[in-house]
């Protein structure tokens, strides 16, 4: 997971007569309400600067928005950095526990919290620039509302915090949209989290499996083998243990001798084809299982690669980094669920990207196909969730038309935005 913080993924408490409150795990209440009468409370004869242009401190936040921006706007590294040097962190404390610590020392108005909030400012000094030439809160509200299609939540939300022209409402804003994406992000990971666990035990149990089926062919392929060595050392003994026989009865021996022996040669023969039946069941079988362990092992590497994908975009960049985009790039994705169209097109459009869309022939007619095709340059299309005749249409099109298509996993978010990463990291790398 992306290091966001203890905020992120808060568990909830309700009060009598109250909304849900979350969390955090040592105490912390954030939340929406109830708040106090003002969330930021400035010292007036002790500061000289000009209210209308003087950034909010840290200290001066009402406490219960310390656990979200410490969670939020700094990293783990970057907090055990701070304390470290101060002397206020030890080697051997959990993430939990520099959070804590920073959370209680952000209300203090002292040597810590000021380390504390230049951190802060230095982590997000261009946002804090960007946010700086706005006058009014509209104008805040705008950039706000533009960072967060971007996804540049840190850096957005402190600067859009300290800001002077920041009212009481548009903190409630922004501090509510925080926690409510939180949630979102939290869901959507831990649901592909389980399901790879899933995958991967599955994955054990067929590798079990697959031994016990290669013990009981060893076994069986030994036992055979016991047997004819059994038979030829019986045949020889019997031979060598024969007693001459006159020549009128030498005929009549042999002859019982073959008749013997014929029938424990049936015998053998009938136990041999049945463990040669036994034992192409079990390598058909196994074909099977590895079949189905090299599907299971080839969807869990996808999945690996969203999560990846994911964290990669969920942690904050660094200021020297520049976020990968896809300017210019068309896209048609093809099939897929209607209600997930918007959050798709939302991703599209903050990486710079121009996404159609088709429905595979449910609602929109197959021959809109091949102009759609040929206005994009990459069409996508989940494999779970779109017709087998639309798959074959789309393959054929971009086969005459020279276009790329790229099969996806699965309709959800994280599968479209594990597909198009690549192609905007390629974008940047070429541009760079």
């Amino acid at each position: 997971m992306a290091d966001t913080g203890h905020s992120v993924f808060a568990p909830f408490a309700r009060g009598p007569g109250l909304a849900a409150t979350p969390r955090c795990d040592h105490g912390h209440v954030f939340a929406l309400a109830p708040l106090p009468p003002r969330l930021v409370t400035r010292p007036q004869a002790e500061d000289a600067e000009d209210p209308a242009t003087r950034r909010t401190r840290i200290w001066e936040f009402s406490q219960n928005l310390h656990c979200s921006i410490i969670g939020t706007c700094l990293s783990t590294g970057e907090l055990r950095q701070t304390l470290t040097r101060l002397g206020l962190a030890q080697s051997n404390w959990t993430d939990h526990e520099l959070h804590h610590k920073a959370v209680s020392l952000a209300a203090k108005h002292d040597q810590a919290a000021k380390l504390l909030h230049k951190a802060l400012d230095r982590r997000h000094k261009l946002q804090i620039s960007q946010f700086g030439k706005a006058r009014t809160e509209i104008e805040l509200t705008a950039l706000w509302r533009d960072a967060v299609k971007r996804g540049d939540i840190p850096g957005a939300y402190w600067a859009a915090l300290t800001h002077p022209a920041t009212s009481q409402a548009l903190v409630r804003l922004v501090f509510g949209e925080v926690h409510m994406l939180s949630h979102l992000v939290g869901a959507a990971n831990r649901a592909d989290i389980r399901r790879l666990c899933d995958l991967e035990q599955r994955n054990i149990d067929l590798e079990t499996k697959l031994r016990r089926q290669q013990e009981v062919l060893r076994h069986a392929v030994v036992s055979r083998d016991a047997s004819i060595r059994d038979l030829r050392q019986s045949l020889r003994q019997r031979l060598t243990e024969e007693a001459p026989v006159a020549a009128g009865d030498e005929s009549a021996a042999l002859r019982a001798l073959v008749s013997d022996l014929e029938k424990r040669l049936v015998g053998e023969s009938r136990r041999r084809v049945a463990v040669e039946a036994r034992l192409t069941d079990a390598r058909d079988n196994l074909a099977r299982e590895r079949a189905a362990r090299g599907a299971l092992e080839s969807e869990a590497t996808s999945l690996r690669s969203e999560l990846v994908a994911v964290e990669a975009d969920l942690q904050p960049a660094n200021d020297e980094e520049q976020p990968w985009r896809v300017d210019g790039l068309s896209l048609l994705y093809v099939g897929g669920r209607p209600n997930q169209m918007v959050q798709l097109r939302i991703l599209s459009e903050s990486r710079g990207a121009e996404l159609l869309h088709h429905d595979g022939g449910i609602e929109h007619h197959p021959d809109l196909l091949a102009g759609l095709v040929s206005r994009a340059e990459i069409v996508l299309f989940p494999v779970d969730c779109v017709s087998h005749d639309a798959a074959l249409m789309v393959k054929r099109l971009c086969r005459q038309t020279d276009k790329r298509f790229i099969p996806l996993r699965s309709a959800s978010a994280t599968s479209f935005l594990a597909a198009l990463r690549p192609l905007g990291l390629t974008r940047t790398a070429v541009e760079a």
